[in-house]
């Protein structure tokens, strides 16, 4: 039988660490996609995925246990339970160029970059692909200097050896790198937004505090054969962006 395996979380030994894991549990468990597998792992193996106690792992189960998330059964096992709501995505559709538009003129700064394996809840997105190139950024408000998102742009390995990492050094989005610098056609882009928890790392860059609410964007774009050649997950500070949709030339 599957398993529904969480997402991995760096924890912050000043705070509970119970605490953490249930809220970190509670956010993959609410995001989960459709289809995820309703059964958690055991015990001793979650205790193992989060680098914690089996008794600090028990005290976070007991804790969405209580909220009703989740069901224990002797024997069994630990399930999802199946009246859970999953987060309801909110999806933005508008051209390239208002992309573009969109995520230009903020200072940019590349942290670095290089590949790394595909995160198996993205496997989907890259047949055949055990690796793509991860491009690490962080952008800041052009007045305040103050953190406002950070972004991970996961590119197909073909891709991204055409990319010339001074474009994004200078402040390009990646849209307009794949687009103007590399060349790509792109067909479409699919936008996903959805309300999580900043993890540590993504409260330490963008200076908020730890399991604050964030604004999780998953952006992926297709090529003119319709293949994936990025995948981009961004965190929003909470605090300082909203979404909006606007709908023109709306017919019955």
């Amino acid at each position: 039988m599957s398993l529904f395996i969480p997402d991995p979380v760096e924890l912050n030994r000043k705070l509970p660490l119970w605490y953490q894991v249930s809220q970190s549990l509670r956010a993959s468990i609410l995001g989960r996609p459709t289809g995820a597998p309703d059964r958690l792992p055991p015990e001793d193996q979650l205790a193992g995925h989060y680098g914690v106690s089996v008794l600090t792992m028990r005290q976070a189960l007991k804790e969405l246990e209580s909220e009703g998330l989740i069901s224990r059964h002797r024997r069994r096992g630990t399930f999802i339970e199946p009246d859970v709501r999953r987060a309801r995505p909110v999806r933005l559709l508008g051209s390239v160029d208002t992309i573009v538009a969109q995520q230009s003129g903020e200072p940019t700064t590349l942290l670095g970059y290089g590949p790394e394996p595909v995160p198996a809840e993205l496997a989907g997105h890259f047949p055949g692909e055990p690796e793509a190139v991860a491009y690490r950024r962080l952008r800041r408000d052009k007045e305040s200097g103050e953190p406002t998102n950070w972004a991970v742009n996961l590119i197909r390995s073909d891709v991204a050896k055409l990319i010339d990492p001074e474009d994004l050094r200078r402040g390009w989005p990646m849209t307009k790198v794949l687009r103007d610098g590399v060349g790509v056609r792109i067909s479409r882009i699919t936008d996903t937004v959805e309300a999580r928890l900043a993890e540590p790392e993504t409260a330490r860059l963008l200076e908020v505090p730890l399991l604050s609410p964030i604004l999780h964007y998953t952006g992926v774009t297709y090529d003119g054969e319709g293949q994936v050649v990025d995948v981009v997950r961004i965190r929003y500070r909470g605090d300082r962006f909203a979404f909006s949709v606007t709908l023109e030339n709306v017919t019955d």
